[in-house]
């Protein structure tokens, strides 16, 4: 069985004492491509490193993360489009709204969320998109900026059944993580109405780990417990569930087997 963490964090100082071996653990277990979107400017070249250390398993995204937009937020914007004028990127992300920590630069988000879906069309690429606290604004704008070019994914999706419809009917994946091993989560409810062909599969590692690691470090080869929680709700094989979701992660960033 092949697996793919469309979303994980490897880059970052958490990993920094044991990074091959979790990749190599990763392996182990099924997980062959590990997808890694960017935050800002300071996560660039660590991202970049760890993908010239494993190419063959770790591929690229750029974007600049919501909670990194501040009043000078097209500094690092630029930034942006001169990485992905390089054209190394399998993604645009990890880019949209998140309202819960501060609303202090909402208009800047939105602003900079939709120039990033805009360079996406143009680039070609699939977008990760981080969403919280930001139903149904965030749905508008992908909405009003929707052409045949614009596909890509809700990362650590958390939204309600309504809004899974208005994503499926964008013709948007929805990433499911730790989350929906959660005891109190009602995520397992909703996501058994959502057809499996809508479905990726994420770590966000080093965060939101699933249980039995709920306060721990979260790292890639923990997919497979998600993985196992799908199989659960959606009453299918762990095998079945490899393959619709490995499908479904190569479809959107397609360009990920050619780099």
């Amino acid at each position: 069985m092949r697996f793919i963490d469309t979303h994980a964090h490897l880059y970052l100082p958490e990993f920094d004492a044991d990074r091959a071996d979790v990749v190599a653990l990763a392996l182990t277990r099924g997980v062959d491509t590990i997808l890694l979107p960017n935050i800002d400017s300071g996560s660039v070249l660590p991202m970049l490193a760890m993908c010239a250390e494993f190419p063959d398993h770790c591929k690229p995204m750029m974007g600049l993360h919501p909670t990194s937009v501040t009043a000078d937020a097209d500094k690092e914007l630029q930034l942006v489009k001169d990485e992905l004028a390089r054209g190394i990127y399998v993604a645009v992300g990890e880019i949209g709204i998140d309202l819960y920590w501060s609303v202090e630069f909402q208009e800047e988000q939105v602003r900079v969320f939709r120039e990033q879906l805009r360079l996406a069309k143009s680039y070609g690429l699939p977008v990760a998109i981080h969403t919280r606290e930001a139903f149904p604004l965030i749905l508008d704008v992908v909405e009003q900026e929707k052409t045949t070019e614009l596909t890509g994914v809700f990362h650590c999706f958390s939204g309600s059944e309504r809004d899974a419809r208005r994503i499926m009917d964008l013709g948007f994946m929805m990433g499911i993580g730790g989350v929906i091993t959660y005891k109190k989560s009602n995520l397992p409810e909703i996501v058994a109405g959502i057809p499996t062909e809508y479905l990726v599969l994420e770590t966000d590692a080093p965060f939101l780990p699933p249980v039995p690691f709920r306060g721990k470090r979260n790292q890639s080869d923990y997919l497979l417990y998600i993985a196992h929680k799908l199989a659960e709700v959606k009453h299918l094989r762990l095998d079945e569930v490899a393959a619709q979701t490995t499908d479904n992660a190569l479809r959107l960033f397609s360009k990920t087997e050619q780099h």
